[in-house]
């Protein structure tokens, strides 16, 4: 498996594992508090600050997968990851990182972090498309 086909793997289990973390949290919030199944907001405010930033999180990763993960599978369609298995692994861990920024804390320097991650796999997937994209500027 080449990096780039790792790192669609790996992202779809990071954004898996978080949604298995917010049904955990839903799940206990059930057994111990006696909450009805079909009573949480999707945001998970009713629950708590840390409910809340890890549907965020996990949200997070759902609305950016077609930018991530676009230019991996472009890469792997057009049989070229070469193209993209040298950054593949900063870009996942760039985004892994934003999620454990997002559910660690909300204060004003981690979310500068958070925003310099994003920003990193923004830069990743610009260079990615250029490489991919005929006749781009870094072919």
């Amino acid at each position: 498996m080449s990096p780039t086909a790792f790192v669609v793997a790996a992202y779809i289990a990071w954004t898996l594992m978080l949604i298995i973390a917010i049904e955990a949290v839903r799940t206990l919030a059930v057994l111990r508090q006696g909450r009805a199944a079909n009573t949480f907001l999707p945001d998970g405010t009713d629950i708590s600050p840390f409910a809340h930033r890890l549907s965020r999180a996990h949200a997070n990763c759902y609305e950016s997968f077609p930018l991530v993960v676009g230019p991996l599978l472009l890469a792997l369609a057009i049989d070229h990851p070469s193209l993209t298995d040298p950054l593949a692994p900063w870009l996942l861990a760039a985004r892994i990182g934003q999620s454990c920024v997002h559910l660690a804390s909300i204060s004003l320097p981690a979310v500068q972090l958070r925003f310099a991650l994003f920003a990193v796999q923004l830069g990743l997937v610009a260079w990615m498309l250029a490489r991919l994209i005929p006749g781009g500027f870094a072919s």
